[in-house]
């Protein structure tokens, strides 16, 4: 035997007995935090595989107990990095005291962290150590089907899915087909496959055929990602994205008031060129009927007369109901209203926290606090003579909802308002999610944000063009509406749901049969 090659054996030995340990316990912790690595706006996907895969192996020995303490140290390292802007938001930009805001970022990491633990404990209880059965099949159903549970539990939080690290790599040919947890459960499998083959107490020729599947997984996804699953509904036309670029807190103070509207008023006169116009989330800081007769009215005079449509953020008032939504309203050839669905956990919903907690940011009198949430099915706003999928912030991260527009949509116009998280990574991160959105959909995705990052994607999720961050600007490009539907648009999440479920049924079923690897 080579001397390398002993060396190499030699450290996989010590490796072996120090993962008992707590060095076992604090590489699991280091892999959490190298996870954050795969996704925006470090981009390095390959670790989306490497990183679950190292816990895997950590977790192979051991009891579901010790598997799921070290699934929880993964979790929670991975989102106290992955989403430590969530204290920005709420003690920088939305004044909470810094101590509640660590507290609920805590309790956020703490949740969040417990998906993990139960997928790690899962896949060790359900399968014996070292079987090629843990890993190919348990522990990706498991880490699956809880992404999915994560992402409607407790109102939901799908951020740091697996699948959205993979936006640019050859997996995204899956999500057309399956959506961004079909493309969880192929990262996953693609790290139990690697596992398996790196286990030198398996056969060569299972370790061999691990290595295979792993190329056809991964060449299949790069092959799928070349298929186009919409064609042209029309000609291409002309697009203004206007990025306001107002600092949160100025967003609402009154002496800025007039300043906002008469810069959205400026910019959007300099491109009645454009066919649709857009403004990002709340970019008018007043409700609708409150600017209605001075501002609205002529702006909308205005757009016809140029035959252009606008779509812009702003907040209305049902007096019916005595209801406040966070919407976006159409100006030109058409009018009408979409209200957003699916609001922000701590930021405009609060009904999953402790009475006390729910009391206390109540009293804060936080701006978006107030909303009630819109209706389930809406009707499609008109704009550009097309119907559009409207999402606003971070309702893009949730497929499902996405998917009711289509096939209808001819594009996807998301606005946000990502000033509140600073210039912290939580922007390219939100970027890729929404890039995820336009690729399951298959449609073209109008982002337009108050801060940035404002972009136009296009129906495979590729970044067209984006406006500087930070800046004032208006982005303009073409956009092609499309027509047809992607498979997954057809049957939503069911398909890798529920092979996620039938595998874990079926890893019941063989523990309890006392079967062997």
């Amino acid at each position: 035997m080579s001397a390398p090659l002993q060396e190499l054996r030699r450290a996989y030995a010590v490796a072996v007995v120090l993962r008992a340990g707590r060095a076992g316990d604090a590489a699991a912790a280091l892999l959490g935090a190298l996870l954050v690595l795969a996704f925006a706006p470090f981009g390095l996907y390959p670790l989306a595989v490497l990183a679950p895969a190292g816990l895997l192996w950590l977790i192979a020995p051991l009891s579901w107990r010790r598997a799921a303490w070290r699934g929880f140290l993964f979790g929670a390292v991975e989102f106290l990095c992955g989403v430590h802007w969530i204290y920005i938001s709420l003690h920088g930009m939305g004044g909470v005291a810094a101590p509640v805001a660590v507290l609920m970022l805590l309790i956020l990491v703490a949740v969040m962290a417990a998906y993990s633990a139960a997928a790690c404990a899962l896949t060790a209880a359900w399968a014996p150590a070292g079987s090629g059965r843990r890993y190919a099949l348990l522990f990706p159903a498991a880490w699956t089907f809880m992404e999915w549970v994560r992402s409607w539990f407790l109102t939901g939080f799908p951020w740091l899915n697996l699948g959205y690290s993979q936006v640019d790599g050859p997996l995204r040919g899956y999500a057309p087909l399956w959506g961004v947890f079909g493309v969880s459960f192929c990262v996953a499998l693609s790290a139990g496959l690697l596992c398996n083959a790196m286990d030198g107490a398996r056969p060569a020729s299972r370790r061999w055929l691990s290595l295979a599947g792993i190329a056809a997984l991964w060449g299949t996804g790069a092959l799928l990602a070349t298929v186009h699953w919409a064609h042209a509904a029309g000609a291409p036309f002309r697009v203004s994205l206007v990025q306001g670029n107002i600092a949160q807190d100025e967003k609402w103070a009154p002496e800025y008031f007039e300043p906002t509207l008469d810069m959205y008023r400026r910019l959007t006169d300099a491109h009645w060129d454009s066919k649709l116009v857009v403004w990002p989330e709340a970019a008018v800081p007043a409700y609708e009927d409150e600017v209605k007769l001075d501002y609205l009215d002529p702006l909308e005079d205005d757009a016809r007369k140029h035959g252009t449509d606008i779509l812009l953020g702003i907040p209305t008032y049902e007096a019916a109901g005595d209801a406040y939504y966070n919407s976006v309203i159409s100006l030109g050839s058409s009018d009408g209203e979409y209200r957003k669905r699916h609001l922000v956990p701590f930021g405009e919903n609060f009904e999953f926290l402790p009475a006390w907690v729910r009391s206390l940011l109540r009293s804060m009198d936080l701006p978006y606090s107030s909303f009630s949430p819109g209706a389930a099915d809406q009707p499609l706003l008109q704009a550009a003579g097309y119907p559009v999928g409207i999402s606003i912030c971070y309702e893009d991260a949730f497929g499902n909802e996405i998917m009711r527009a289509l096939p209808q949509a001819a594009f996807l116009v998301n606005v946000s308002n990502d000033g509140w998280f600073g210039r912290s990574i939580a922007l390219p991160q939100h970027l890729e999610i929404a890039r995820m959105s336009a690729l399951e959909a298959g449609r073209y995705l109008l982002r337009t944000t108050n801060t940035g990052i404002t972009a136009i994607v296009d129906a495979g999720g590729r970044v067209l063009s984006t406006a500087p961050v930070g800046k004032e600007d208006v982005l303009s490009g073409n956009i092609e509406p499309l027509a047809g539907r992607t498979p997954v648009s057809l049957w939503g999440n069911l398909p890798a749901v529920w092979l996620s479920l039938l595998l874990l049924l079926a890893g019941l079923w063989w523990k309890r049969r006392g079967g062997e690897a």
